[in-house]
């Protein structure tokens, strides 16, 4: 085969985009993928138009009750492991012979997941809808930054520290509860300076 710009020389390649065939000189290698030099310019000056539809946002909350699938439908799927994991850990909790406040507190927090689950799925069926990229974990709260491995670790050092009794769950919300408001306060101080640091 020869190349369709120089039919002298022997082709090396085709390009991704229109099939021409094409010789070392004419081929443009980005990423693995051969492009000719007409089909490479017209990707680099032309704006793509945005890919709209997607799934029902609607249908996607209604799943996001049931954990990880709203994530599923969604196709995120490293989200929806992590969902399901979470929602284990507490139905595990909650399964276990505690005190009233931590059987209260892990209650109380497993219904805000619950609904956060939905609220996630809904964002983020309703941004593929209209071709947007689909929101951060907990929007700009922690800077943009995917914080759901850090969930699971934190979740998964608690339940390791009280598995060999270095941790009591009981004694840890009796005493230390009101260390959740002064961590909540610490945050919102260290993201306002941020803000304004900017």
């Amino acid at each position: 085969m020869k190349c369709a710009v120089h039919p002298e020389l022997d082709a090396v390649g085709y390009c991704r985009n229109c099939g021409k065939a094409l010789c070392a000189g004419c081929s443009r290698e980005v990423r693995g993928m051969i492009y000719c030099e007409s089909c490479l310019a017209d990707m680099v000056t032309q704006p793509r138009a945005v890919q709209q539809g997607g799934n029902s946002p609607a249908l996607a909350a209604f799943l996001g009750f049931i954990p990880g699938l709203g994530a599923v439908y969604n196709a995120e799927y490293m989200k929806a492991i992590i969902h399901v994991c979470v929602f284990v850990g507490f139905i595990l909790v909650l399964q276990s012979s505690h005190s009233d406040l931590v059987d209260t507190v892990f209650g109380l927090s497993l219904a805000t997941f619950i609904f956060y689950m939905v609220i996630d799925a809904y964002r983020t069926a309703k941004a593929r809808l209209v071709g947007q990229n689909p929101p951060e974990w907990f929007g700009d709260a922690f800077g943009g930054r995917n914080v759901g491995p850090f969930i699971l670790i934190g979740i998964g050092v608690i339940f390791l520290m009280h598995n060999f009794d270095v941790l009591d769950l009981d004694r840890l919300f009796e005493k230390w509860w009101p260390l959740i408001f002064v961590g909540a306060g610490a945050f919102l101080v260290w993201r306002r300076a941020n803000t304004q640091s900017k």
